[in-house]
């Protein structure tokens, strides 16, 4: 009888729930077993002991040796101390239930369990003040009961025992009844009357349905107790199919009764579903801080539920202890657990409607989750989930602290919302190496707020590994605070538009403001700006022009027989003559000459370009996608200022050669065409260059400036220049939008190179015409000085003969201007369409100024109407 007597024990003690109330060290339960065995003045066991402890650990076949010792230290106890009493509940239930300030330990132990069965309640070694005082909870907290094995004088004991070991071995609680007789209750071990004979079912008079058994309201109060902690009871057993716990039908009970213990087993159901959710929760890492401390938050409120069933189970354990009957004035029944239980049940409704709505999520949208399930008008449902979420949103808080005053980003399980991509090279940190991960975003945290806390961050990281500045992050934003404790996240973030929003905002200001410095005084990021103002958008006139007049002749000749160096030396050659050498060597040093790819039939001008080099923390603001567009941007106004640089020479060839060509008269219509259309392209060429360089390039570098001087961080600086860049790209009709408006303008640029080359060839022609004329008349004087015939008849004839020829070649020329002008007039009026049907205003009103005199719209018809379909629309708006 001893040993099957300890054997139920032992399996009562593993099928239990039990929380240790020592660490898990090995080495402290080894040496309480041999105090054990020194107590007991079997020293030579101790030593025996000691030795197999050490095999056991040289060995290493058991993993878990820690668990295996306590079992052993637990089995070793004396399973028949005497419990100590509580004399009055009163005492016990006024106990004061301790707070936790902590949050519950990572590795939560199950909470102690009830009794392990009915009529060992009032044998339970653990007072009930013991119970009161720490309730059922967490690793560390509990005592482990002792055995509570039926006394030996109790009648029927050996039955106990026999039907104890029927029992099954894997229960997770050994709370089965054993079969006593109900007719005869014995007197316990302490003169008390046996309470199980209140519990035990009343058979059925006669004449009564069979098959059914009456159960008192005492077997349902503890049956209801153990579905608290979601363990079927013996009359209340959970029902798989419908999901709920239901009391068997067999079992007769008034409808009253049923009806409230169903609403109490509520409770269970709703428990069972809170722990499973951290049950499985608690031991997958891939969770995140973020989850682990969801879960801890809900081990919390679990805890505080164990601590009342507890005080429940005391009262119950004290009732039996002192024989109290159900329907006494002290005594606990089903409708005082409902009351008792009201407040408890409604907590964990909330609790499990959060784990419902929580399935699946992580970081920061798990707590954006819990801050969405806040906003309620009850207040006590609003206090816990605001609780709650001061536990889950800590670690977001902390994540924040370490990126805003260190940089650093600590995101094993990517919960945070700023997000690194590793693979990124530090010549793109800015641009794409942090990003923000908005499905982690809490709802709490605007989108501005996101986007400062991105850019503190990433400023820091960008001075560190990019700019290489060795300031440490406390000497940029000194105000550094990291998050204590749960309360303050809490705190902090119920007030997200003051002690929030002031900290993100002094960190901002602070770490902008000191990267902007290092940017414009340590790399020169305003002074390059204007460089590239001044030579790849040719705002220094004198260099453009002094180098435009010493590139001539190089770029007169094919592209392919140009040579980089020689370009470069005459590129140093025009900053040593003008006023580009005052510049700072640091920008100087940066000017380059580029050779586009050569196409066939290129000469140098097609394929000359300047350059740029950038490298370092302002390539960070001048990218490659930037320098590209300054390159098409370059050689769009460097055409353009070729064309301005030929019409100058058709002008002053003009001015050169009126003089000289007045003894030819038969030249007046056709110098008298050129004029005019030069005059014409020298308009065009005027009005278009006042509104590339005014209108486009002063007013969008105006711009520029103005938001440079204004911004607050680097990314208001890149974001200006990218907007003076498209903007400089599609007014200069250099986008996909304006791609008929810019093959026009080209074509109107070849027309004028095709009348320079007209007009030398005519100029040629005319003067070597002069030339020859000059010549025979100075040898026809010299030859009547000389007293000679100043012609022979023949001299004459072929000197009229040559005349004739040049003169019948007049109307060839002015046949050729005339159909260059047709041209050349055509391609404008057809570019002025599409300027009139622009939707930008600006060249719009460039049509106007092109056409003041409206001399192309009296020869096309389509511009008319264009003109009447335009001022048709603006009619109604004035």
């Amino acid at each position: 009888a001893e040993v099957a007597h300890q054997f139920q024990y032992a399996v009562r003690v593993i099928g239990s729930n039990y929380a240790p109330t020592i660490e898990r060290d090995e080495f402290l339960v080894s040496e309480k077993i041999k105090k054990e065995f020194v107590k007991q003045r079997r020293e030579a066991d101790a030593a025996l002991f000691s030795e197999l402890h050490r095999k056991l650990q040289s060995q290493g076949v058991l993993k878990n040796r820690w668990s295996i010792l306590y079992l052993l230290l637990s089995l070793c106890e004396d399973p028949r101390k005497p419990a100590t009493r509580v004399a009055n509940y009163a005492t016990l239930f006024a106990q004061a239930l301790p707070r936790d300030a902590h949050s519950t330990p990572y590795y939560c132990a199950r909470p102690q369990s009830l009794p392990l069965s009915y009529p060992d309640r009032n044998l339970c070694t653990q007072s009930g003040g013991s119970m009161g005082s720490s309730g059922v909870s967490s690793l560390g907290i509990y005592a482990m009961n002792g055995p509570t094995p039926t006394p030996q004088s109790l009648p029927g004991g050996s039955q106990v025992v026999g039907d104890s070991l029927r029992q099954q071995l894997g229960a997770r609680l050994a709370w089965n009844l054993p079969s006593a007789s109900p007719s005869a209750p014995a007197p316990t071990s302490r003169g008390l009357p046996n309470t199980a004979g209140r519990s035990a079912p009343r058979q059925r008079r006669d004449g009564e349905a069979s098959g059914t058994v009456e159960i008192s309201e005492a077997a349902l109060v503890r049956d209801i107790l153990y579905v608290f902690q979601g363990i079927d009871g013996k009359f209340i057993k959970m029902c798989s199919p419908e999901n709920c716990y239901k009391i068997d039908a067999k079992i007769a009970i008034s409808k009253s009764l049923r009806d409230i213990t169903s609403r109490l087993a509520e409770l269970g159901w709703l428990h069972n579903k809170v722990r499973k959710y951290t049950d499985q929760r608690s031991l997958d890492r891939a969770f995140g801080l973020v989850g682990q401390s969801f879960c801890a938050a809900l081990h919390q409120e679990l805890k505080e539920y164990y601590r009342l069933l507890s005080v429940l189970h005391s009262q119950l354990q004290v009732e039996d202890d002192q024989g109290v009957n159900v329907g006494v004035e002290s005594s606990l029944t089903l409708r005082r657990l409902l009351v008792w239980t009201y407040d408890p049940k409604i907590r964990l409704k909330t609790l499990a409607a959060l784990v419902d709505y929580c399935q699946g999520r992580k970081g920061g949208e798990l707590a954006s989750t819990v801050h969405a399930y806040g906003k309620t008008g009850d207040p006590n449902m609003r206090a816990l989930v605001q609780h709650i979420l001061g536990l889950v949103s800590h670690p977001i808080l902390n994540f924040l602290y370490r990126w805003i005053y260190d940089g650093e980003l600590e995101d094993t399980y990517h919960e945070f919302f700023v997000a690194s991509d590793p693979t990124v090279k530090t010549d793109r940190l800015w641009h794409d190496k942090y990003t923000l991960r908005k499905s982690m975003m809490p709802s709490f945290i605007t989108m501005d707020q996101a986007r400062k806390v991105l850019l503190i961050g990433k400023s820091i990281n960008f001075l560190h590994q990019v700019c290489h500045d060795r300031t440490p992050p406390g000497k940029i934003t000194p105000t550094s605070k990291s998050a204590d404790s749960p309360k303050d996240a809490a705190e902090l973030f119920t007030d997200l538009e003051g002690a929030f929003q002031g900290r993100i905002d002094a960190a901002y200001f602070e770490t902008s403001k000191y990267l902007l410095d290092v940017l414009n005084k340590n790399y020169l990021l305003l002074e390059h700006m204007q460089a590239m103002r001044r030579y790849l958008l040719l705002g220094q006139g004198d260099f453009i022009r002094h180098l435009m007049d010493l590139l001539k002749p190089e770029l007169a000749r094919p592209a392919t027989t140009l040579y980089q160096h020689n370009l470069t030396g005459i590129l140093e050659t025009a900053v040593r003559a003008t006023n580009a050498q005052f510049d700072s060597p640091e920008i100087l040093k940066r000017l380059d000459v580029r050779l586009l790819e050569v196409s066939p039939g290129d000469t140098g001008w097609d394929v000359f370009s300047l350059d740029y080099h950038v490298e370092g923390p302002i390539a960070t603001v001048f990218t490659r996608e930037c320098m590209s567009h300054y390159l098409r941007v370059f050689n769009f106004l460097w055409r353009a200022k070729r064309m301005e640089y030929i019409l100058t020479d058709i002008w002053k060839g003009q001015m050169c050669n009126a003089k000289l060509l007045k003894g030819m008269p038969e030249l007046s219509g056709v110098l008298h065409q050129c004029h005019i259309l030069a005059s014409e392209m020298v308009h065009f060429i005027h009005q278009m260059q006042y509104y590339i360089t005014f209108e486009v390039l002063e007013c969008s570098c105006d711009e520029l400036w103005n938001k440079v001087q204004q911004a607050q961080d680097l990314d208001h600086i890149i974001a200006a220049h990218e907007v003076f860049l498209d903007t400089i790209i599609s007014r200069c009709l250099l986008d996909t939008n304006s791609r008929a408006l810019l093959n026009q303008l080209r074509a109107i640029f070849d027309q004028i190179i095709e009348f320079q080359n007209a007009q030398d060839a005519l100029y040629r022609a005319a003067l070597e015409e002069l030339q020859l004329r000059l010549q025979f008349e100075e040898k026809k004087r010299q030859r009547e000085t000389e007293g000679e015939w100043g012609v022979t008849a023949a001299q004459e004839e072929e000197e009229k003969k040559r005349v004739q020829e040049f003169q019948d070649a007049i109307p060839k020329m002015r046949s050729q201007l005339r159909i260059l002008t047709h041209f050349y007039q055509g391609i404008v009026q057809q570019f002025l369409v599409l300027l009139m049907t622009s939707s930008d205003e600006s060249l719009q009103f460039l049509s106007f100024r092109l056409d003041f005199n409206e001399h192309y719209k009296a020869r096309e018809p389509r511009l008319r109407a264009s003109l009447g379909a335009t001022r048709g629309r603006r009619n109604p708006s004035m």
